[in-house]
């Protein structure tokens, strides 16, 4: 259970790092134009989008390195539930703007943040 919990909040880590940042380094219209799922920016300020790829990269941070580096590690199922609430945000701008399959896409994301933090809360704690 401990190896597939590494790997679940690995694999996030990663996706949220990646879009966490183009989230804050690139402009609004950029994002918009990368495809179908990026156009929920039209619903949000440029800020606003900034403000989420924040938080998503500071997820990223919060589901390995607190592991990583044995500092504070309850922090790890801590930002599996800021995943939980993010991704249930996204899924309800997207369910508003009628993109169903991406809604399905979004609830995988909410699965395996919970996954992490029912995993590290419950079952398989980090111990100090």
């Amino acid at each position: 259970m401990n190896v597939a919990l590494w790997i679940v909040a690995g694999l996030l880590a990663a996706v949220y790092l990646l879009g966490g940042v183009f989230k804050v380094v690139a402009p609004k219209e950029r994002i918009a134009a990368a495809g179908a799922s990026g156009h929920w920016v039209e619903d949000f300020s440029a800020g606003g989008v900034k403000a989420i790829g924040a938080v998503e990269v500071l997820a990223a941070a919060g589901l390995v390195l607190p592991a990583v580096l044995g500092i504070a590690p309850v922090l790890v199922p801590w930002a599996a539930v800021g995943l939980v609430l993010l991704m249930a945000g996204a899924a309800a701008v997207r369910w508003r703007r009628r993109e169903y399959r991406l809604v399905a896409v979004d609830a995988v994301y909410v699965l395996l943040a919970a996954f992490v933090a029912w995993g590290r809360f419950g079952p398989e704690p980090f111990l100090n």
